[in-house]
């Protein structure tokens, strides 16, 4: 049976039980939504006549002097007894029903998780090459993330990096006796590098130093010993050395760095490619980054016909400077996938398109605001809540909420950017890379590897437009 059709298999067996769900529970809802109402009834009228009773004391307190003080303060304390005992009741009433109406459909919709689920615990384990030495704080955070990703996903771990640094690294962490275990149940592999190519480094350094850590990760993807590679260090450099070591696909004049953007829409996030490996792109290069962001979205993204934008100043196919005018001709005329025109600055995150194609030196601009955006926005809603016990109350019932929008908008959550256009997987990480987003980029690269990706880039080669 193939992936495809198991995928079909899952998702609709997922659907009949849910169907069944709702048949078999649709009058339990419907009880439990008027027990529901008929609490919430119940405390109004409560709370209205604990009210009216408040005042009738309070006016006996005034007429009858002290003496009736004292009986009536021992009324307002039965008042409130029973007020706190029906509040009490109407909460215990909410958390014993609110179980019963739990919402199968929303788990569904939930970015597929119970698919994804299904799919990583059928799917088999792969080897990943590690660059464990690439990054601001390599290798201590990114051995950290590779054991955690291996316990998480069907995945092992080819780490390369200089191994007495690797394995003091653990020892620092206490990471030492987790790293043992995984060498010998053979899920993770120590590979002896040289040093890695710095950040301040030019990226043809790879050429000159072959036993850099980037160079050995790359040789075990070209000589089939692993089947996707990850790096959080010198994108130029991982970049130059993807072309040397694996080389281009056929067609294709120079890769793009594309990455996912969050949407209004959690389950259906936006790609958008280049993010920074070409500054200065020709018009046929956006023509090819399209083609390479189809294929990724069809297969990883699983959308049946990505709609493509080409970021401009404006909607009209009259706007924009001398590259996008002659990229919106190339696109308009492209059969091969559906382009939707022109793609504003503001719609970007809308969901209105799949893929956004753009040049690297605009998209890499427009990644490092996404970066900030989620920082800067919870910042603005913790200044405006109001200070005292209201804004500590106002905290907690928001805190469950300011945790998602920022786990949405947080960069580190997607973890890394798929290098497009070379003959390999390979996973760029942010300099800045933590053990989260490291577990976030070899994710990604498991997925892109389950979901044949360069068995359809491949395709392209027999496209007309890279032939010509």
């Amino acid at each position: 049976m193939g992936k495809e059709t198991a995928q079909k298999i899952n998702k609709s067996k997922a659907i009949r039980r849910l169907v069944i769900w709702y048949k078999r529970n649709s009058a339990v809802t419907s009880i439990v939504d008027t027990a529901a109402s008929s609490a919430a009834t119940a405390s109004n009228v409560a709370g209205n006549m604990v009210s009216g009773a408040g005042s009738v004391v309070t006016t006996a307190s005034n007429v009858a002097g002290n003496v009736a003080g004292n009986v009536v303060s021992s009324a307002e304390s039965v008042v409130n007894t029973a007020s706190s005992v029906v509040s009490n009741a109407s909460s215990i009433a909410k958390n014993t029903l609110q179980p019963l109406v739990f919402d199968p459909l929303k788990r569904l919709q939930n970015n597929d998780n119970i698919l994804d689920s299904v799919e990583e615990s059928q799917s088999k384990r792969i080897w990943i090459a590690v660059d464990g030495m690439g990054g601001d704080y390599a290798p201590g955070p990114i051995l950290e993330g590779c054991l955690e990703a291996i316990s998480r996903f069907p995945i092992n771990i080819k780490f390369v990096g200089k191994i007495q640094k690797v394995k003091d690294a653990a020892e620092k962490t206490g990471l030492a006796e987790l790293l043992e275990n995984e060498i010998d149940n053979n899920r993770l592999e120590l590979i002896d590098s040289g040093e890695p190519i710095g950040m301040n480094e030019e990226a043809t350094a790879v050429r000159k130093r072959k036993n850099a850590s980037i160079n050995v990760a790359m040789d075990l993807v070209r000589n089939n010993k692993a089947e996707a590679v990850y790096s959080a260090g010198n994108s130029g450099a991982m970049m130059a050395s993807a072309i040397f070591r694996i080389g281009r696909l056929k067609g294709i004049e120079r890769p793009a760095i594309g990455a996912l953007f969050p949407t209004r829409d959690q389950t259906r996030p936006v790609l958008v490619l280049d993010v920074g490996a070409n500054t200065d792109c020709k018009p046929s290069y956006l023509h090819q980054f399209a083609l390479l962001g189809n294929i990724y979205a069809k297969d990883v993204l699983q959308v049946q016909k990505p709609k493509i934008g080409l970021l401009n100043i404006g909607e009209e196919e009259c706007k924009g400077n001398d590259l996008s005018l002659k990229a919106f001709e190339l696109l308009s005329s492209e059969k091969s996938f559906y382009f939707g025109g022109n793609c504003e600055g503001r719609d970007v995150l809308s969901g209105s398109f799949d893929v956004v194609v753009c040049d690297g030196f605009t998209g890499n601009i427009l990644l490092k605001f996404l970066e900030s955006v989620g920082g800067v926005l919870l910042d603005i809603l913790r200044s405006e809540l109001p200070r005292g016990r209201r804004g500590k109350v106002g905290s907690a019932f928001l805190k469950s909420n300011l945790l998602r929008i920022k786990k949405r908008l947080d960069h580190a959550e997607h973890g890394g950017a798929l290098l497009l256009g070379v003959n390999g997987i390979c996973v760029i990480g942010h300099g800045s890379s933590k053990s989260l987003s490291v577990v976030s980029a070899l994710r990604l690269a498991h997925s892109a590897v389950n979901h044949g990706v360069m068995d359809n880039l491949n395709q392209l080669q027999k496209l007309q437009v890279l032939n010509s």
